[in-house]
């Protein structure tokens, strides 16, 4: 991976980090920073979002600061200039999914475009190390 190509995925990394803090979660003003214009979710339970849906759900104190999302395995890979696909396990007080992100770069900053959410099933996950030795490992290509 070219030094450019790992700037992107830690970039794309780091926001989706960011998006996942209780404290950017909880602020509308935050999120929308994180988010495109034309962003679009599919949730785990199939339901399909846009900004405004998930604005509802992320400022509506329905996230817990007590309970953040756990995530591991996650890993990105450059599709095109400006364009990181993210995946990762997350555990959202045992709610367990497999998440798939796809950022690009624009005038303002990395911004999420599209995200999607498949339930995982029993026995499906192991941890094979935490988040920070593999954003460690991404970084450093290996």
């Amino acid at each position: 991976m070219t030094d450019e190509n790992q700037r992107a995925v830690q970039a794309a990394i780091d926001a989706e980090l960011r998006l996942l803090d209780p404290a950017v979660r909880a602020r509308p003003d935050l999120v929308l920073e994180l988010l495109d214009p034309g962003f679009t979710e599919v949730g785990v339970s199939g339901r399909r979002w846009d900004a405004r849906s998930i604005l509802t759900v992320t400022g509506g104190g329905l996230v817990s600061p007590e309970s953040p999302v756990k995530v591991s395995e996650m890993s990105g890979t450059v599709l095109a200039p400006g364009v990181v696909h993210l995946t990762y396990f997350a555990d959202n007080q045992g709610r367990r999914a497999w998440r798939s992100s796809l950022w690009r770069h624009t005038e303002p900053g990395w911004r999420l475009y599209h995200h999607q959410g498949t339930p995982a099933a029993d026995g499906q996950y192991s941890s094979r190390s935490s988040l920070s030795e593999l954003v460690i490992r991404r970084v450093a290509g290996v």
